[in-house]
């Protein structure tokens, strides 16, 4: 089969050198050292001895010719710096050959291109209809470089989609795709997706993704796949996974732009490619490379919005980013402050530099940008070593400026100040008043709802952590759980704590399990012991932390209320024991409801084996949280 078909290739090569030339070609491909000859098909051209005729194959077929020599006119294309210029040389009795109307015209968009205002008297121009008209009678003929830049200029001088000759040149690139280099298929897709999209050129769309994802082993330079992943890849899901292999085969020869831009990239489109993401941290750690701070500052808010945990990246960006610090902006700041919040990673130094930048510019740091760093120190539990400065400042900035602020971002920041215990009546006040919290009441939205639940936390702060607060409060029926509080999927731990927890009990009434407080917090489980330290059954006696209130029996004396919470790995921060912001705020609020809390971290219950461990660790944990009220 090999040997017949090196034979007809043969004797197609022998027939294309004695065919001469007698029509003009049909396209035309720079082939290097070649020889002046060109092939053509021709009416009288003999037919082969092999099946088919030569003649109908090469109308079909590109052709190989030389490139022609560099005229007057080149020069004068390239040197013209107005528009009139180029339209003069079509009249000027200038020997014109294919490739010189397209580069005019490709000339011309360059010239306007940051003058929009002359686009539409320029297609009104009947010298550059005559150039349109031009281009198009010898579109054939127009090589695959000019003629790929040719429809990019088009698109810029805004032609109308039913243009004539902008259908013709957008065919023309259809037909040749297959023919044409990666390089200019990428240049398309780069310079021409965008306005293929807006113009309704789906067809040559579809078609010019099609073939870059056939083509891609192609690719060998990491700025086309680069810059491929940022501008096609969003556009079609097979194209960007052959892309994303391309560059995990060339990301050892990528510097740190070029890897700021692929997480960049990979962040805008929310592709958490892991593999590739591990061999980026790998060269970021590995290699020795200087990062400016724009570099810096892309990485952690890739890093942050992907949620890629990399501590070693971290540490590197962390100490990076200090002697930066005097030259970041409150803006560059603040965007720093929430990428490391996302990351769960609190560097003590670099949060205390944040501290510093916020005081040093205590006049001019705008309000958002404050709101954002102090969010991030909630987000955190980070509390500064000049704490009373900082919080002074954050009030003295808010005071004036909070009623101001988006409803949402209001109650976030309230919330924040609740997490850092440092929040004040007003500002309790002014989130709490009717007139804000209604329109969160009946929200439905994933935003609303999390907005909602922090008004709740908001409202429990002010019950419970500051009883000289008078109101307003959230209304009675706000505070009733939803369904969506109980919708949460079972994790391993809360099964396993649960169903030990239920061994350990003995009958199920004598506990109660997924208990969703007034508080906006949901308790693991909860049990009650009396005086003794035997099991009481918590659903016949009254239970304030409910609504509605249940049960009818007054707590014994001396009755102790226990309630059962789980602490899972997200809970925590990056490579810490230290509970977020949010978990450390829960387990104060059900201290204050008069909850002896049975703390139950993950790192400890995945070193139990046996149901037996299990059992003694929960009964020694309840002994010890009963010991410690008791020495109180």
């Amino acid at each position: 089969m090999a040997a017949r078909l090196v034979k007809r290739c043969t004797c197609l090569l022998r027939e294309a050198t004695r065919v001469a030339p007698a029509v003009a070609p049909v396209g035309r491909l720079r082939l290097t050292q070649a020889a002046p000859r060109t092939l053509t098909s021709s009416a009288t051209s003999p037919s082969s001895h092999f099946p088919g005729s030569l003649s109908g194959l090469l109308e079909r077929e590109q052709v190989f010719t030389t490139r022609p020599e560099q005229q007057e006119v080149d020069q004068l294309i390239k040197k013209a710096t107005r528009p009139e210029e180029l339209l003069e040389l079509l009249g000027g009795g200038h020997r014109l050959h294919e490739n010189h109307a397209a580069l005019m015209l490709i000339q011309l968009s360059r010239l306007l291109s940051d003058k929009p205002e002359y686009k539409a008297s320029l297609t009104r121009d009947a010298r550059f209809q005559q150039l349109l008209q031009l281009v198009d009678s010898q579109i054939a003929s127009v090589w695959h470089g000019p003629l790929v830049r040719l429809l990019r200029s088009l698109y810029t001088l805004a032609l109308p989609a039913a243009c004539k000759e902008l259908q013709s040149v957008e065919q023309e690139v259809r037909w040749r795709l297959r023919r044409l280099r990666y390089k200019h298929l990428a240049f398309l897709a780069e310079s021409s997706a965008t306005y293929m999209q807006e113009r309704g050129s789906q067809e040559l769309l579809a078609e010019l993704l099609l073939h870059l994802e056939r083509r891609w082993a192609e690719i060998e330079d990491g700025r086309t796949v680069v810059a491929m992943m940022a501008k096609t890849g969003p556009l079609s899901e097979p194209l960007m996974t052959r892309l994303e292999d391309k560059c995990l085969e060339l990301v050892e020869q990528f510097g740190p732009d070029e890897l700021r831009k692929v997480l960049v990239t990979l962040a805008a489109q929310n592709r958490r490619s892991v593999p590739l993401l591990r061999a980026i941290s790998y060269h970021l750690v590995q290699k020795p490379f200087p990062l400016t701070k724009c570099i810096l500052l892309d990485l952690a808010y890739a890093y942050g919005k992907l949620g890629f945990q990399q501590p070693q990246v971290f540490q590197r960006l962390a100490a990076d980013l200090l002697p930066h610090m005097p030259s970041l902006t409150s803006g560059e700041v603040a965007r720093c402050a929430k990428s490391f919040a996302l990351l769960k990673w609190l560097s003590g130094p670099l949060f205390e530099a944040f501290v510093q930048h916020v005081l040093d510019r205590a006049q001019t740091i705008p309000v958002p940008y404050l709101c954002n760093v102090l969010l991030a120190f909630a987000h955190l539990n980070f509390r500064p070593e000049r704490e009373d400065q900082f919080f002074h400042l954050v009030h003295e900035k808010l005071g004036p400026a909070l009623t101001g602020l988006h409803p949402a971002l209001q109650v976030d920041v309230v919330w924040a100040l609740c997490v850092l215990q440092r929040v004040r009546e007003t500002e309790l006040r002014a989130v709490l008043r009717p007139d804000l919290h209604t329109q969160f009441l009946e929200g439905r939205s994933p935003r609303d709802q999390g907005t909602f639940q922090k008004l709740l936390h908001i409202n429990a702060s002010a019950h419970l952590e500051h009883p000289e607060y008078a109101g307003p409060h959230l209304p009675a029926s706000a505070l009733v759980p939803r369904l969506s509080a109980l919708d949460g999927k079972v994790t391993p731990l809360q099964k396993e704590l649960q169903d030990t927890l239920k061994g350990l009990l003995g009958d199920s009434s004598r506990g109660s399990f997924t208990v969703p407080t007034q508080y906006g917090w949901v308790l693991d489980a909860e049990v009650l012991l009396d005086p003794e330290s035997q099991f009481l059954p918590p659903r016949d006696f009254v239970a304030p932390h409910l609504t509605p209130p249940s049960g009818s029996q007054p707590l014994p004396p001396g009755a102790k209320r226990l309630a059962f919470l789980r602490w899972e790995f997200p809970n925590y921060g990056s490579r810490s024991r230290d509970l977020l912001g949010r978990f450390a705020l829960a387990r104060r609020h059900v201290r204050a409801a008069g909850f002896l809390v049975v703390d139950v971290p993950y790192y400890e219950w995945q070193e139990l084996r046996s149901e037996w461990q299990k059992g003694a660790y929960l009964k020694d944990k309840m002994r010890k949280a009963v010991a410690e009220e008791l020495a109180k």
